[in-house]
Order: structure tokens, then C-alpha cells, then sequence
């Protein structure tokens, strides 16, 4: 197989994920919560180089689509743990926040313009006892599997 259809296949794999998260969201209606979406950025990164990299498959574009598939998947496992109470999370999402007691009554009480808070260290959902960060780190080291091969391809015919 060549280098560029590695790439196409690894930039795929990057689209397909986030066509996913994006179909969890506003199809199945789970709203991602904040280290969910940390998780997105680096598909959409990989998505792109992989445009840059079908044109031009120079070993160092081709690396640097790796590094963006080794990121998600790392934040993916990061936000695993945080679930599974391995490590704590940020205080943001979590439950750990700011104390509410600088908050009068008015404001707690208050309904207006209330955005739902997703938690990051709640599950849900999960499959055969993954949950959608645990897949994402599973798919996103296949992906980065890819990358390497598509990185040595390119780097052998030159």
C-alpha cells in the first residue's frame, strides 16, 4: 500500500471519529462535556494534514498527523482515568469546583439561561465496557499505526 493510502486511511479514521462524536451529540443527544471536546481538536487537525498530506506526502507533514493522533488518543486516556477515578480531573467538570457560597439565593434558584453541565467524570455512554473516550484512545492508536506506516512509506521513496 502506498503512503497516501495510508494517509487517506488514517485522515479517514480521524473524520469518521468525529463525524461520530458529532452524531452522538446532536443525533443520540449526548452532549459532550469539556475534555470531550479537547479530544476533537486533534482529528480535525489530523483531518486537515492528511488534505496537506495527499497532496504533498512529505515524511515531516505525514509525522506531524501521527503527533495529532497521538495526542487524542493520550486525552482520551487521560479523560479514561478520570471516569474511572484513576486520576483526578480538572475542578471545572468534575464536581470539584469553587465553593457555592459566594452565590446568593437568586442565583442558585435561578432558571434563566441555565447551559447544561456535563460532567467529566461521568459516563454516558459505554459499549462491551468502554466508554466513548476509552474508544476514542482504542481508534486513535489504530490511527496512529497509520500514520507510522504512511511516515515510513514516504520516508523509504525518497
Amino acid at each position: 500500500m502506498s503512503a497516501r493510502a495510508y494517509v487517506l486511511l488514517a485522515a479517514g479514521g480521524s473524520a469518521a471519529l468525529l463525524l461520530g462524536a458529532l452524531g452522538f451529540q446532536y443525533l443520540g443527544g449526548y452532549p459532550p462535556c469539556p475534555i470531550c471536546i479537547w479530544q476533537r481538536w486533534p482529528h480535525l487537525l489530523a483531518v486537515l494534514i492528511g488534505v496537506l498530506a495527499l497532496w504533498q506526502p512529505a515524511p515531516l507533514v505525514i509525522g506531524l498527523g501521527a503527533l495529532c493522533a497521538l495526542a487524542t488518543s493520550a486525552i482520551g486516556v487521560y479523560h479514561t482515568g478520570i471516569e474511572r477515578s484513576w486520576w483526578p480531573g480538572p475542578d471545572s467538570c468534575t464536581g470539584g469546583g469553587p465553593d457555592l457560597g459566594g452565590l446568593s439565593g437568586a442565583d442558585l434558584l435561578s432558571t434563566k439561561d441555565v447551559p447544561r453541565l456535563v460532567m467529566c467524570d461521568q459516563v454516558a455512554w459505554q459499549f462491551a465496557g468502554l466508554s466513548m473516550a476509552s474508544w476514542n484512545a482504542v481508534f486513535s492508536a489504530l490511527l496512529v499505526a497509520l500514520w507510522v506506516a504512511a511516515y515510513l512509506k514516504a520516508r523509504n521513496m525518497r
